[in-house]
């Protein structure tokens, strides 16, 4: 028979007999002329491929092997991507006549094992009590290589892509059905998957033949690849590194695939890293960055990499290395996609989008996000709607004050709770500023502190602790109001510990997310947060000890926080704001001794370390404690440490990772570096489990913290 007869019968026929059917000799001396491809292949009307937009069929998992039923299930699945496979193979035939004799045999060869799997998952789905077409089948393989365009597509998208993901399909449930006892539908795999080594291996010698000599297999792949496909798809439940290097694919090529990722079909979120927000919020354009503010957000660029879900995106300047990234998926956090500014255009053109989620809504994200925004399909806000004039008075630190001051008179008197001498005053004027200090220091007060209302933490206030108003703190005053910019004086109180409470603002809910612990330093720049167990639900122990003798605190507490959230919500939908926020509260010593609640110190309408703490908890065993902290290169100069990469070596030999659980293994303890330490200039993330509290606030970088 003719090797176009052949693919012809196999690509149009509409019985399963006539698909499988494969002549003793097949010869190509009449390839014919090329034919474009059909919309589907012929197939028997229960085998029609069902409609897109009809839902995945639901692929059952290792656990649910025990039924004989249910292998039928996942064998259907297998026999319709091998029967996929065929009529591919055929069309690829019928397309491309013209192609190397040597390349039409080999797929000729393939084609014929394509079919001996089809009739042997048959067989055996028939004996564990399934029929091949009862089920829904998907075209998704069709329709995502059918529009070839030259045997290179082929290869790079059937050969590379899908035969090559079955290398970990085929072994990873050949060791299931072998661990229940399933002696011979293991063995089926095992046969297939040695079949799938051959086909890769065929397909990656004529990929490397067609592609250019100097590009590395890795890059071509890549840029050969279109939308919807990507080498996500070339991948299993778990990377068989064994079968990808008997196939015959090099090192770099398994290790950038290991840590590659892209959403196969959710659409995805889009984060960013601007922690800089509140600066172009207070200034506008005129705001520059120093240097270290810069190097700061340059260097935790990756961090949204931990708020979000595998298939999300994720803006940086610069890639996180291959090496950097494999650590972390050993540490068994999920990778998102990686996508760098300078080829955000190219990459992100035309993909739908489910949403935009930087670490704060701002001048500096409209502005980037932007070109984007037409593209949303999930989320559809418009530029306005996320940050606007209301928006941008959630930052400040005078409505901070103004909504405490209104909860406190809303909120039943308790001897732990501040009072209204706590709260700060807002001055818009430095006669203002002055009249304000006067009248604090009068009530007994001499301590005060002056913070400009929006500013970047740690470097937007003063400590006005003399008696006398120094010159240098009256130019800062003069500065700080210039435009008409706002201060807020308060006085100054010596805190006894601080957390912070994490929500997240949906279109109607207000949601807690959990509490952390806070530590900052004197300057009040973010050392580090904390949480417990049982951090999603109450304020954690260590803090409520603080108030054991207080009657019934635990209930009033949670009244208080009750009325925060009531009151925040009716201010967060007037100001159209959804998101993520955190408010920052503290505990503290008045002047008789006594311990006392601030309830709102201020509110972060944006991500925050606090939020990113809560959600690396969610990566570690139950009954852990978690502390995130940031580190400078001045602290570990101080403990005798040389730079991050030094720090960094020196943390894995004294708390190394330690995973448990299955199917999906969490960090019980031991340390990790959130970022990269050998390309850290001023700052390094580390994130530290245990099993018991972390105490105390003096933290040293030599001890972890």
């Amino acid at each position: 028979m003719e090797l176009r007869e052949f693919a012809e019968r196999i690509l149009f026929a509409t019985t399963l007999e006539e698909k499988l059917q494969s002549p003793a000799l097949v010869t190509d001396e009449q390839p014919g002329s090329a034919l474009a491809a059909p919309a589907a292949p012929g197939r028997p009307p229960e085998l029609q491929f069902k409609s897109q937009g009809s839902g995945k069929g639901e692929f059952p998992g290792i656990q649910q092997l025990e039924q004989p039923r249910e292998r039928g299930r996942l064998l259907h699945f297998f026999a319709n991507h091998e029967l996929l496979a065929t009529e591919l193979m055929a069309l690829v035939l019928l397309r491309f006549p013209d192609a190397p004799a040597a390349f039409r045999r080999g797929v000729l060869q393939t084609l014929k094992d394509e079919q001996q799997h089809t009739r042997l998952y048959l067989q055996r789905m028939s004996q564990c009590g399934v029929e091949f077409g009862e089920l829904p089948v998907s075209g998704f393989f069709w329709r995502a290589i059918s529009g070839m365009e030259s045997p290179m597509d082929y290869v790079a998208g059937l050969s590379l892509t899908f035969e090559q993901a079955n290398l970990d399909f085929a072994r990873y449930f050949a060791n299931g059905f072998a661990a229940i006892g399933d002696e011979t539908t293991a063995r089926l795999l095992e046969r297939i998957y040695r079949d799938e080594i051959g086909h890769v291996a065929y397909g990656l010698k004529w990929f490397r033949r067609w592609k250019a000599p100097e590009e590395k297999d890795w890059t071509a792949f890549c840029r050969r690849l279109k939308f919807p496909l990507s080498p996500q798809r070339a991948k299993g439940l778990l990377l068989n590194v064994e079968g990808r290097r008997a196939a015959g694919l090099d090192s770099e090529f398994i290790d950038e695939l290991n840590i590659y990722s892209q959403s196969k079909g959710r659409t995805p979120t889009v984060f960013v890293f601007n922690p800089l927000a509140e600066g172009y919020i207070a200034r506008g354009k005129s705001f520059t960055p120093v240097k270290h503010q810069a190097l700061l957000a340059q260097d935790l660029a990756n961090l949204p990499q931990f708020l979000c879900r595998q298939d999300d995106i994720v803006l940086v300047e610069r890639r996180p290395s291959l090496q950097f990234l494999s650590g972390l998926k050993q540490a068994g956090f999920a990778l998102p996609e990686f996508v760098e500014h300078s080829a955000m255009s190219a990459t992100l053109a035309g993909r739908k989008l489910g949403g935009l989620r930087p670490w704060a809504w701002g001048p500096d994200s409209l502005e980037l996000f932007a070109p984007l925004f037409t593209q949303l399909s999930r989320e559809p806000r418009a530029p306005s709607a996320c940050f606007n004039e209301k928006v941008a008075r959630l930052y400040s630190k005078a409505w901070s004050a103004g909504f405490l001051r209104q909860l406190l008179s809303q909120a039943p008197p308790e001897p732990w709770l501040c009072g209204e001498r706590e709260v700060g005053i807002v001055v818009d004027t430095v006669p203002d500023a002055l009249k304000a200090i006067e009248s604090i220091r009068a009530s007994g007060q001499h301590k005060l502190v002056a913070k400009q209302a929006i500013g970047l933490a740690g470097h937007n206030a003063i400590r006005l602790w003399e008696p006398r108003l120094l010159e240098n703190q009256r130019r800062w005053l003069v500065r700080s109001l210039e435009n008409g910019r706002q201060l807020v004086i308060e006085p100054w109180l010596e805190r006894e510990a601080d957390f912070s409470i994490q929500l997240e603002m949906t279109a109607s809910q207000l949601e807690l997310r959990g509490f952390t612990g806070l530590i900052n330093d004197n300057k009040g720049q973010f050392c580090a947060n904390w949480a417990e167990p049982g951090y999603g639900r109450q304020l954690p122990a260590s803090l409520l000890a603080h108030f054991r003798g207080v009657r019934e605190f635990r209930r009033k507490f949670q009244q208080l926080c009750e009325l925060v959230l009531t009151s925040l919500k009716e201010e967060l939908c007037n100001a159209g704001f959804r998101g993520p926020l955190g408010l920052d509260a503290f505990l503290y010593r008045d002047s008789q001794g006594g311990l006392r609640l601030k309830p709102v110190v201020e509110l972060n309408p944006r991500y925050t370390m606090g939020r990113l703490t809560l959600e690396l908890m969610r990566q570690t065993c139950p009954g852990s404690y978690g502390l995130f902290c940031l580190l400078n290169r001045q602290k570990l100069a101080q403990d005798g440490f040389e730079g991050f990469a030094a720090f960094a070596q020196d943390l894995e030999s004294r708390f190394p990772l330690h995973l448990q659980g299955e199917p999906v293994p969490r960090i019980y303890e031991g340390a990790v570096c959130l970022n990269e330490p050998s390309k850290a200039q001023v700052c390094m993330a580390v994130f530290q489990v245990s099993r018991s509290p972390f105490c105390g606030t003096d933290l040293r970088s030599a001890d972890l913290l």
